[in-house]
């Protein structure tokens, strides 16, 4: 069963966590999220933390040890809230973190935000971690998903446009050294007084420096940007411009296919946002293809 409360975390992990940060006097679930498993704010005397937990056999669990990989290997300097203790026993993975006291990123047209968005990026991209999982494991499931769609032959000019994209797109041609985060949308990208810090780095991973300014791409559409000036905003990223058309071009086809299959088939209560999502991704690719 997927706790979902305080009560239902294992009591040695309870234990643990409060020998790191206090007694617990409350537990505020969070919630909006599209992953399984708890999070909540941990509420101790005068301190607040963030905290996460999965069963050991739910699937989702293997994103919550990368996270946990993550949180053990990132440098001092990155753009992220520390992990504190994590645990994978008694048949749950649980992580806690410092509490980021912010708000979700806006990445609307004219955001003051937006620079900071931008220049965490850049700092985090530039960072390494060694024996990460490449970013074609993130991949994968994209590609799979852009094959079972594609395969199915649909009339429609944007299934075509899509074709063309993914046919030149070479996995080598993302495969590189640096930090990615991977999953950069505004509930990830929480705005501090100490500026941007990137949250859930479940999709860690190393590939081409670029690729997270690159996914970033259809989140500014979705907040109102046209395709142009997305990419006239993300050029600000130090590799942007040594990032190939058809890799850039392929990486869209398959961040849209992969939210085009999740609004066609996925859960019910995610397909609104899902199309909302394939639609700034449609127009993207439509504009790079035309």
């Amino acid at each position: 069963m997927i706790p979902c409360h305080w009560d239902a975390v294992p009591a040695p992990h309870q234990a643990a966590i409060e020998a790191v940060c206090g007694r617990v006097l409350k537990a505020e679930p969070v919630t909006g999220g599209l992953m399984p498993g708890l999070t909540a704010r941990l509420h101790t005397e005068g301190r607040s933390f963030f905290f996460k937990a999965i069963p050991a056999d739910n699937a989702a669990a293997t994103l919550f040890r990368r996270e946990r990989e993550a949180g053990c290997a990132l440098p001092e300097d990155a753009p992220a809230p520390k992990l504190l203790w994590s645990d994978d026993s008694h048949g749950c993975v649980s992580l806690l973190f410092e509490h980021v006291d912010g708000r979700d990123a806006d990445l609307s047209p004219g955001s003051p935000d937006l620079p900071g968005v931008l220049e965490a990026l850049g700092r985090l991209n530039v960072l390494q971690w060694e024996q990460a999982p490449p970013v074609a494991g993130n991949l994968g499931p994209l590609l799979d998903k852009a094959a079972a769609l594609l395969g199915e032959r649909r009339d429609a000019a944007h299934w075509a446009m899509y074709a063309e994209a993914v046919a030149g797109f070479r996995p080598e041609s993302v495969a590189g050294p640096s930090l990615l985060h991977y999953d950069p949308h505004p509930g990830n990208l929480r705005v501090t007084g100490h500026g941007v810090r990137l949250v859930d780095w479940s999709f860690a991973c190393i590939g081409v420096s670029w690729i997270d300014a690159a996914f970033l791409v259809p989140r500014l559409i979705k907040a109102g940007h046209s395709p142009a000036q997305a990419e006239a905003l993300v050029s600000a990223h130090p590799d942007w411009s040594a990032a190939p058309d058809d890799a850039v071009t392929g990486l869209a086809a398959l961040w849209t296919l992969f939210r085009e299959y999740k609004a066609l088939y996925g859960p019910d209560h995610a397909r609104t946002f899902r199309i909302r999502a394939a639609h700034a991704g449609r127009s993207w690719v439509r504009h790079r293809i035309s």
